[in-house]
C-alpha cells in the first residue's frame, strides 16, 4: 500500500453496534477534518475517472454526496443526487433495494436524464452492491449511459463487487481501498 492509501485508511474509523448491532460502521469523518488527506483523495479519484470520461456525477446518498460534489467541481462535470425515497420533487424514478441490514428505496428526478451524458456513479462504501445495483437500475431505467461504479472503500467479504459484475459486468467497478 502507498502511503496515500495508509493515511487514507487511517483516516477510517470502526464503529461498532452501528447503526444495528452486528454492523461495523466505517466512519470516513476524519478524512473530512483533514483538508490535504481530502483534497488529495479527490484527485485521486480524478485521475483514477479521467479516462471514463463522465459527463455526469452520481453521488448517492448521503456519503456519496460528499465525494461526488467536489469530483465532478475537479472534472468539470455535472452532480445529481441520488436521494433516499422522497426527498426529491417532482417526477422520479425509484428503485427498491437490499442493504447489508434492512432494505432501502432510492429514487433519482427524471428531469436528471440526459442520454447523451456518461454516468459516474460515486459511494463512500461499497459492501454488498445494493445500493450501487439500485442506482445503476435507475440510470438503465432512464436510458443513460454508466461508465463506471467509483468507491472510496470496498469491504471485499461482502461480495459487492461480484454481485455488480453479475448484474452489469460491462460498468467497471473502481475503489481506493479494499478490505
Amino acid at each position: 500500500m502507498s502511503s496515500f492509501e495508509d493515511r487514507l485508511l487511517n483516516g477510517i474509523q470502526n464503529v461498532s453496534d452501528f447503526p444495528k448491532p452486528g454492523v461495523v460502521f466505517k466512519d470516513i469523518m476524519p478524512i473530512f477534518l483533514d483538508a490535504a488527506l481530502f483534497h488529495e483523495t479527490i484527485q485521486h479519484m480524478a485521475k483514477m475517472v479521467k479516462y471514463y470520461e463522465p459527463t455526469h456525477i452520481v453521488g448517492v446518498e448521503s456519503r456519496g454526496f460528499l465525494f461526488g460534489l467536489p469530483l465532478a467541481y475537479a472534472l468539470g462535470a455535472c452532480f445529481l443526487p441520488a436521494r433516499k425515497k422522497g426527498k426529491l420533487p417532482g417526477p422520479v424514478i425509484s428503485h427498491q433495494y437490499d442493504l447489508e441490514y434492512g432494505t432501502d428505496t432510492i429514487e433519482i428526478q427524471k428531469i436528471a436524464a440526459n442520454k447523451q451524458g456518461r454516468y459516474l456513479i460515486v459511494d463512500d462504501v461499497l459492501a454488498t452492491g445494493g445500493t450501487a445495483q439500485a442506482v445503476n437500475e435507475i440510470m438503465n431505467a432512464l436510458e443513460c449511459s454508466v461508465v463506471a461504479n467509483l468507491f472510496l472503500l470496498e469491504i471485499g467479504f461482502l461480495k459487492g463487487r461480484e454481485n455488480l459484475a453479475m448484474k452489469a459486468p460491462s460498468i467497471p467497478v473502481l475503489s481506493i481501498l479494499k478490505i
